[in-house]
C-alpha cells in the first residue's frame, strides 16, 4: 500500500518526466539550436551567381563542413542536431527583383556526416583532425538519444513496478532520470562548445550576428525537469522504504 504523499510525488514526477521527454524530442527534431543573421546581399549578377552556387552546394549530400558553414553564415541559416537550413529567394534570378520572396531550404545531416571527423581547418583534410570538435559533435548526436532511451527504460521499469505493486524499483527509476538529465545538459554544453570552436577557426562575414535558438532552450529546460523528476522518485522510494522498515520493526516489537 502506497501512502498518498508518495503517490502524489510519483504522479508529479511522471508529469515532469513526460514534459521533459516532449521538450527534448521536439528540440532534437528541429533546426533552431543556433541561428545566424547576415547582412542583405547586394543585388548584382556576380553576387547572385555566387549565392546560387553556394545554395546548390549546400543541398548536396556530400557537402563538407566548410561549404555548409559558409552557407549558414551568409544566408541567414539555422542549425540543429540533425538539420541545417538556409533562407534563400524562391526565384533563382532573385538579383533581378527588388524584393524577392524568401523560402527556407533545409537539409538533413546524413549518418556518415554525423560520424565524420572534424578538421582544424573546416573541410580541409590536410589540416589534420581536430579531436576535440570531433568528439563534441559525436556527443551532441548521441547524448540526447541516450537521454530519451534512459527515460523510456525507466518508464518500462515503472510499469513493471506497478504491475508488481512495489515501489522499490522507483529508486532505480529516479537514478535513470538523473542520468538522463545529465545527458541532456551535456548535449547543450557540447553543442555550444562546438559552435564556439567553429566560430574561432572560421572567417565570419562582416556584420553577421548569431545567437542560440528556441530549440536549444527547450533542450536546456528538459534537463532540470528530468532532475526534478529524479529527485521526486528517489525521495518517494527512500521515504517509503524507511516508513516500511519502521512499521515492520514496530510490529515485531
Amino acid at each position: 500500500m502506497v501512502d498518498n504523499r508518495y503517490a502524489t510525488a510519483l504522479v508529479i514526477g511522471s508529469v515532469l518526466s513526460l514534459l521533459a521527454t516532449v521538450y527534448l524530442s521536439v528540440a532534437m527534431g528541429t533546426q533552431h539550436w543556433y541561428q545566424y543573421h547576415s547582412q542583405p546581399a547586394s543585388n548584382d549578377a556576380n553576387n547572385g551567381s555566387d549565392l546560387q552556387t553556394l545554395r546548390q552546394d549546400f543541398e548536396g549530400e556530400d557537402v563538407d563542413e566548410r561549404i555548409y558553414s559558409i552557407a549558414l553564415f551568409r544566408l541567414n541559416g539555422t542549425l540543429g542536431l540533425w538539420w541545417r537550413c538556409i533562407l534563400v529567394p524562391q526565384d533563382s534570378h532573385w538579383f533581378k527583383e527588388p524584393d524577392p520572396i524568401m523560402v527556407t531550404k533545409c537539409q538533413a545531416f546524413t549518418l556518415p556526416q554525423q560520424w565524420e571527423s572534424k578538421y582544424r581547418s573546416p573541410g580541409n583534410i590536410n589540416s589534420g583532425e581536430d579531436l576535440l570538435r570531433t568528439y563534441l559533435w559525436k556527443c551532441q548526436f548521441l547524448l540526447p538519444l541516450v537521454s530519451v532511451g534512459l527515460v523510456f527504460l525507466s518508464a518500462l521499469i515503472g510499469v513493471c513496478a506497478c504491475l508488481c505493486r512495489s515501489i522499490t524499483p522507483t529508486l532505480f527509476v529516479g537514478l535513470l532520470h538523473l542520468l538522463a538529465g545529465l545527458c541532456s545538459l551535456a548535449t547543450v554544453c557540447c553543442f555550444l562548445a562546438g559552435m564556439h570552436l567553429i566560430h574561432e577557426i572560421s572567417e565570419l562575414p562582416e556584420g553577421m550576428d548569431y545567437s542560440p535558438g528556441w530549440s536549444l532552450f527547450l533542450a536546456l529546460v528538459s534537463s532540470p525537469l528530468q532532475i526534478m523528476a529524479a529527485a521526486l522518485f528517489i525521495w518517494a522510494a527512500r521515504s517509503h522504504r524507511q516508513h516500511y522498515t519502521r512499521m515492520t520493526a514496530y510490529r515485531v516489537a
